[in-house]
């Protein structure tokens, strides 16, 4: 049996978690060349290049071996969360029509930079799931989906491009559509409190 994992762990500050923890930088190999993983790290035993500190293994070969890589992801929306009770209760519904205003939209993690495509669906984005497709359509494997009903890119949006253009797992996809549900009631909660350019 395969052993895969993939784990992404979003923080607001993901040093302060690593001053706490012994991990090893994972490593990318890419155009030959070898270097640190962005975000990824092991946290468990794995062998280990002396020179660069960082994972003697490319991340593809570690998870083939059975060594598990984590992605801490630092995102500033979590900075202006002040506590648990204060991110669930910006996990509400939020005000979907704000998603008609361009300036609004631009401000939001993850989907700022589409606002024009998202004028080009025929239905508004009213709800997570809805959501969550548009953050799959605007990647390069599911952008030939812009501009098809809701109900037409359900039927397609999920299934892995056979070409394997880059697209967004719906796991991946759902967490990311409450991460901007978050932004967008921080934004309401206080319009001034933070923009894009964190």
């Amino acid at each position: 049996m395969k052993f895969s994992s993939d784990i992404d762990i979003d923080l607001a500050d993901r040093d302060s978690l690593l001053g706490l923890i012994n991990v090893t930088p994972a490593a990318i190999r890419a155009a030959g060349v070898t270097k640190k993983h962005n975000t990824g790290v092991h946290p468990t035993a794995i062998p280990v290049d002396p020179v660069n500190g960082i994972s003697a293994l490319d991340y593809n070969l570690a998870e083939e071996r059975g060594y598990v890589k984590i992605d801490l992801l630092n995102i500033w929306v979590y900075k202006h969360v002040k506590d648990e009770a204060h991110l669930l209760s910006l996990m509400r519904d939020p005000d979907w029509s704000k998603l008609q205003d361009p300036d609004f939209f631009s401000r939001l993690i993850h989907i700022g930079k589409h606002y024009a495509v998202a004028q080009q669906m025929p239905e508004p984005i009213n709800s997570i799931p809805r959501l969550a497709m548009f953050l799959s359509i605007i990647r390069p494997g599911k952008r030939y989906l812009i501009g098809r009903s809701w109900s037409e890119v359900a039927k397609e949006i999920w299934v892995q491009d056979p070409d394997g253009l880059y697209y967004f797992k719906k796991s991946h996809a759902v967490a990311y559509a409450h991460l901007v549900v978050v932004n967008m009631n921080l934004l309401v909660e206080d319009p001034t409190a933070f923009s894009l350019l964190e």
